[in-house]
């Protein structure tokens, strides 16, 4: 071996003595032990699994049930606000925020026209929102009372003044 080979090595040698007693000073640990450090342990599938009871397995071709819960408990069929009045309904996607998806949610509970929504109150917009799924919130976020003041009384002007242009 030549003289500039060893060379290489010793410092290589010295270069790795530095950074273990530099990651013995910061307290590191080794990549062995635990993991003490608030981090949490993943726990092993068998941990996560399902408790498994005594109950057979349905028979195929069998109707689905749940773990003693109701079909109207795991998922409520809407309940109509306020009967739709007579005549056709207003194009509520012309509310800003207001898509068709949340037109339909609003047509099942029987909310068709900008008259309705302009006329509710707290309680009512509370009752909606409740049943408005993934637009819980909107009502109130959008201003789809105050849109619909607007709109149920014919001012467009007004409407655009505050909403920016109708769609």
């Amino acid at each position: 071996m030549s003289t500039s080979t060893l060379v290489i090595i010793g410092a290589a040698l010295v270069l790795l003595v530095l950074v273990l007693v530099l990651l013995a000073r910061t307290g590191r640990k080794s990549v062995e032990g635990p993991a003490d450090d608030g981090i949490a342990m993943v726990k092993p599938a068998t941990e996560l699994s399902p408790i498994a009871t005594d109950e057979p397995l349905p028979e195929p071709g069998a109707p689905a049930t749940t773990t003693g819960l109701a079909t109207a408990e795991l998922a409520p069929a809407p309940v109509p606000v306020a009967e739709a009045p007579a005549g056709p309904a207003d194009p509520l996607t012309r509310l800003k925020g207001l898509g068709p998806k949340a037109e339909a949610a609003l047509n099942a509970l029987g909310v068709t026209r900008y008259e309705q929504i302009a006329a509710w109150s707290e309680g009512d917009i509370a009752r909606v929102d409740a049943q408005m799924g993934n637009f819980k919130g909107r009502i109130v976020r959008d201003r789809w009372v105050e849109q619909a003041k607007f709109l149920a009384t014919g001012d467009v002007a007004g409407f655009e003044a505050t909403f920016g242009k109708l769609g």
